[in-house]
């Protein structure tokens, strides 16, 4: 079978542990995990766990059971890229001299819709938000200016389908 991208959306009570006892099913089966966010969800005191794995379809549904077992799990599902809308974020730090000295960085900062956060005596700030290879390709154009801290975000990620978790719920609490 061959590997993909999925990203893999875990509904859940708000417990100490949980996130322990995920990572361990996919440590088991010795698949690393992409990229992780945790948030609040849709549903009050729901979170919502966005975990991003290259795995094949095989794999992602058997991990996608084995997280479902979880006593604090309400539901879990898995969807490929395309049936995806994902953003990532990331923050660049760069040396202050080089926003005024090198044209060229004023042309990567317009050309990847980049925003300026912060402009300090020694340094300035880059937002960059979109999919993980447009933050790829900006950190390549940067790194040669010399890039002084970089940070990027999980993915947060909603469904093109309609997610029946709302519907779960709700015929949860009403039995």
């Amino acid at each position: 079978m061959e590997k993909q991208w999925f990203t893999i959306s875990v509904y859940s009570e708000n417990n100490v542990g949980l996130l322990n006892r995920i990572s361990g099913i996919f440590l088991k089966r010795h698949i690393n995990i992409e990229s992780l966010n945790v948030s609040k969800s849709e549903i009050d005191e729901v979170s919502k766990f966005t975990i991003v794995v290259y795995t094949t379809n095989k794999w992602v549904t058997n991990i996608v059971g084995q997280i479902e077992k979880q006593i604090e799990v309400i539901k879990a599902f898995y969807h490929k890229d395309d049936e995806t809308i994902y953003q990532e974020s990331a923050l660049f730090k760069i040396a202050s001299d080089l926003l005024f000295d090198e044209r060229q960085i004023q042309n990567i900062i317009k050309d990847s819709n980049a925003q300026i956060v912060t402009v300090a005596r020694d340094f300035f700030v880059l937002a960059k938000s979109g999919r993980r290879f447009e933050i790829d390709e900006m950190h390549e154009q940067l790194k040669p200016f010399g890039i002084m801290q970089f940070v990027r975000s999980g993915r947060i990620s909603v469904s093109k389908d309609e997610m029946q978790i709302s519907a779960l719920i709700n015929e949860f609490q009403h039995n």
